[in-house]
C-alpha cells in the first residue's frame, strides 16, 4: 500500500505535465485575426506536417488527372493518323498545363478556399489579416509555388553532369530548398508565398449554424420581435455573415457587445428596451441570412458589404 501510493502520485504527476504540455503545445499555434467588423477570432494555425501532407494528396490528385488525361487522350487518337496524334498530344499538353498551374487557384478562390487536399485534413486558406481572402492573394500565393516546388522537382531530375553542370545544380538545389523548406523556420509555418500574398493557412473552424433561421427570434421576448427593414439587411453580405456566425459561436461578451453596436450604428437601427446585445446579434443574424437566400433564389449574390451589385 505505502509503494502504491508514491507510484501513483508519480503517475498522475506525469500525467497532469503531459497535459500541461499538450495544452502548451496547442496554445502555440492559436492566433486571434481581428476582422475589420471588429470581432476577433482564434484561429489554429497548421503546421508543417499538415500543410505538406494535404500537398502531397492534391499533387496525387493532380497527377491522377493528368495520367487520365494522357490515356482519354492516346485512346481517342488511336482512330486519327500522325498529323491527328500531333493536335491531340497538342490538346494534351494544354489540358496538363491547366491541371498544373491552376488546380490550387480553381479551389483556393472560391468560398471554402480550400483544395481537395487541404479538405481531407481540414484546413484552408485566410488573409493573415483578417480581411477578406481575395482573388489576387490567391493568385499570387500559388503562382510562386512554382518557385517553391517544381522548379526543385525539375532541378531534381536533370541532376548529373560534367563538373560544372553538377556545381550549377547543387547550387540551385540548395538553393531551391530554402523555399521548400522555408516553414519550418517561421512560427506562422508560412510558405513565401504566404509572405507575398498576406496569407495563411489554418484549422477550418467546424461550422455550426444556427438550428433555424426563425431560431433566433425564439430569444426575444414574447410579442416584441426584432424586426429589419430590407435597407438595413442589403448594408451587409455573405462574407458579413460568417463573421456573424462566428462571433455568436466562439466570442467573448465584450466583442459581441462591440459588434452590436457597430451593426447597429452601420444600419441606423435602435434596439428596443429589453433586447441584450446576443438578442440582437441572433435576430439580425437570422434576418440577414433569410434575406440573402432569397436574394440567391432570383440569382442576386451580394458577397460582402462593398459588393453593390
Amino acid at each position: 500500500m505505502t509503494d502504491a501510493a508514491p507510484t501513483h502520485a508519480i503517475e498522475e504527476g506525469k500525467r497532469r505535465r503531459a497535459r500541461m504540455k499538450a495544452r502548451h503545445e496547442r496554445a502555440k499555434r492559436i492566433r486571434t485575426l481581428v476582422t475589420p467588423e471588429g470581432a476577433a477570432l482564434h484561429l489554429k494555425i497548421a503546421n508543417f506536417g499538415e500543410r505538406f501532407g494535404a500537398f502531397i494528396l492534391d499533387f496525387g490528385i493532380q497527377f491522377a488527372m493528368m495520367i487520365a488525361i494522357v490515356l482519354s487522350i492516346g485512346f481517342i487518337a488511336t482512330a486519327f493518323d500522325y498529323e491527328g496524334w500531333q493536335i491531340a498530344w497538342a490538346v494534351a499538353q494544354v489540358l496538363i498545363f491547366f491541371i498544373r498551374n491552376f488546380y490550387f487557384i480553381f479551389f483556393e478562390i472560391g468560398r471554402k478556399a480550400s483544395t481537395p487536399g487541404k479538405r481531407a485534413l481540414g484546413l484552408r486558406v485566410a488573409d493573415r489579416y483578417g480581411g477578406r481572402l481575395t482573388a489576387n492573394a490567391v493568385i499570387a500565393r500559388n503562382f510562386l509555388r512554382e518557385l517553391e516546388f517544381f522548379l526543385p522537382l525539375s532541378v531534381l531530375f536533370s541532376f548529373g553532369g560534367d563538373r560544372v553542370d553538377a556545381w550549377i545544380n547543387w547550387i540551385l538545389l540548395l538553393w531551391c530548398l530554402i523555399f521548400a523548406l522555408f516553414p519550418l523556420f517561421n512560427k506562422d509555418k508560412l510558405r513565401v508565398g504566404d509572405l507575398v500574398a498576406g496569407t495563411m493557412v489554418i484549422h477550418a473552424p467546424k461550422v455550426r449554424l444556427l438550428k433555424d433561421v426563425a431560431a433566433a427570434q425564439t430569444a426575444t421576448p414574447p410579442g416584441a420581435p426584432i424586426r429589419f427593414t430590407p435597407e438595413q439587411l442589403d448594408v451587409y453580405g455573405i462574407h458579413e455573415l460568417h463573421v456573424l456566425e462566428d462571433v455568436l459561436r466562439q466570442s467573448t461578451p465584450e466583442i459581441k457587445t462591440n459588434v452590436a453596436n457597430r451593426i447597429a450604428l452601420k444600419i441606423g437601427y435602435t434596439p428596443d428596451p429589453g433586447i441584450t446585445n446576443v438578442m440582437f446579434l441572433e435576430a439580425y443574424y437570422a434576418a440577414l441570412r433569410r434575406h440573402l437566400e432569397q436574394r440567391m433564389l432570383f440569382g442576386e449574390r451580394k458577397e460582402d458589404k462593398f459588393d453593390r451589385r
